[in-house]
This record gives structure tokens, sequence and C-alpha cells, in this order.
């Protein structure tokens, strides 16, 4: 099946979105013309974002795992040689059971269709079982590392509110990952633009809480996080790229801290919604 080509929305302020499947968009991209890559894709089997081309509703895991390879291979073309990659993926259960109110198969807006689908069986990949925590993050960063990436850190983002979960036999979630790759050795880093309160270098662990966004978008990560990643991993004036762009948060951060960004979005109404959010933050930015 065809996948959905690319179209442009508003350009905000050194902002551009593109409308598309980022599989089709990314190969329109110059190569080494982005300075960092900060993303979050879709989760397997979570959220349904109402796009017969949406990634995260494959049949199997190890399917999303390929898929996200592939795109990410195009990420590594697109960035400049010193260039850094931010990677936050979530993990799932197999066969967890229950779409209930709470935890990480909860019925979140039109989500019940895919919820539904992932609980029906096991996936039948890398020994399964019933119940079995998958490890997805740590899947998909073993095999970018295999496909050419330098997996440098993982940073644990602890969440100050975790959506609960009814659980009795195992502990709730509020954790995960974030992957830092970089293209080649030689990577630009900046290790004084975040730094513990203490003045100490900045560890592997992240204490973020929810932003109060205002947006539609069922799955926005805080500004704090996009913050750190650019700040650590840009200078002023560089480029900062999301295939994934959702409700267009990279964005936001980059253009508050005088970075150019491209976001890529497979579903019109979230890019016009990160376009509307991206005006309203540079009118914030100019009034302060």
């Amino acid at each position: 099946m065809k996948r959905s080509s690319s179209a442009n929305a508003p350009n905000v302020t050194g902002t551009r979105i593109l409308i598309g499947d980022s599989r089709d968009v990314l190969p329109s991209l110059d190569s080494e013309s982005v300075q960092c890559c900060v993303t979050s894709p879709p989760y397997w089997g979570l959220r349904d974002y109402d796009h017969p081309q949406q990634l995260g509703a494959e049949e199997s895991p190890e399917q999303f795992v390929e898929n996200l390879v592939g795109i990410f291979r195009e990420v590594r073309r697109v960035l400049r040689d010193d260039g850094t990659f931010w990677l936050n993926v979530g993990d799932g259960y197999a066969r967890n059971g229950g779409v209930g109110v709470c935890g990480p198969n909860a019925k979140v807006g039109n989500t019940r269709k895919l919820i539904q689908k992932r609980n029906c069986r096991v996936p039948a990949c890398w020994g399964l079982k019933d119940r079995d925590l998958i490890g997805l993050p740590w899947r998909v960063a073993f095999a970018l590392q295999e496909d050419g990436w330098i997996l440098r850190s993982n940073v644990t983002w602890v969440k100050k509110s975790p959506m609960p979960e009814s659980v009795r036999n195992r502990p709730s979630g509020a954790t995960e990952q974030i992957f830092l790759f970089a293209k080649a050795p030689g990577y630009y880093y900046d290790c004084q633009a975040v730094r513990e309160r203490s003045g100490a270098n900045l560890r592997n662990y992240w204490i973020l809480g929810p932003d109060a966004s205002g947006s539609e978008h069922p799955a926005v990560f805080p500004q704090e996080l996009a913050r750190r990643c650019i700040l650590l991993g840009t200078r002023p004036g560089d480029c900062v790229l999301d295939p994934f762009s959702g409700s267009g948060t990279t964005g936001l951060v980059a253009t508050e801290l005088h970075r150019h960004a491209i976001l890529i979005e497979l579903n019109e109404a979230y890019a016009k919604q990160a376009a509307g959010r991206l005006r309203k933050g540079v009118q914030k930015t100019l009034l302060a």
C-alpha cells in the first residue's frame, strides 16, 4: 500500500512542519543537514493515532523494531557527522490482559482496537511468554547499535506523576528509557549546558514531571526532556529533527532555545495543532 506523501504545514519562525510518513519524508531531506534528532515514536500496540499507516500497529513487536531501524537509518544519513540522536521508547507486556482505566493497557481516546489486538495473543518472537515484559526499549537500542549507531548512554526518565496501575503482582511502572546515540565517535556534546544543582556532571536519571501542554495529543513528553537533549547536543542556530513530532514539543523547545527545527508528523490534525502551539509559544517568548 502506498504511504502518504509529504506536504508542508505553515512554517513557524524557523520550524518546518512536514506532513507525511517519515519513511517517505526523510529521504527528501539533505544529507548531513541536521545536528540533532530528539524523538519519541509511537509505542507498539498502545495507542491508535487514527491513521492507517501509523507506526506501532504492526502485527508483532519484531516488525515494529525493524521499521524503526529503517527509519532511523535515514535519520543517521541526515545527521551531521558530529550529530547525536536522543530516543525515548516505551515498553509493554506480552498479553498483559485487561483493558481497564489504568496502566499500560488503559483505554485512552480511540485506543481500544489496538489494545485488544495486542492482548489477544502472545507475540511469536523472542521466546515471549504470557505476561512477559517485552523489553522493547533495549531491543530497539541493540538493533540500532547493530545497524551502525554508537550507543553512548541510557537515561532513566523517572516520572513525577506516573500513570497509576491497579496491579498486584509486580511494582507499578514509573520510568522510561531515553537513549543517546552518536553517528561517529567525535560527536558534539556540551557537558556544561545542563548540570546537576551541585554543579556536577549530569547523571543518567532525570526526574521529570508532566507539562500542562494544552494539547489534544494523547502522549506529550515534558518540555524539560527535550530542553536537556537539545542543549546537550546542539549550539544556537543548529537544526533539530523530530520524525514523530506529535504535539510539536521538540519544535517548541528548539524555537525557545534559538535553534531551527524540522518536524515530521503523519496525522494532519496533530500537525496543525503543533503549528498553533508553536505560534503561541513564539508570541509568549516575544512578550517575555
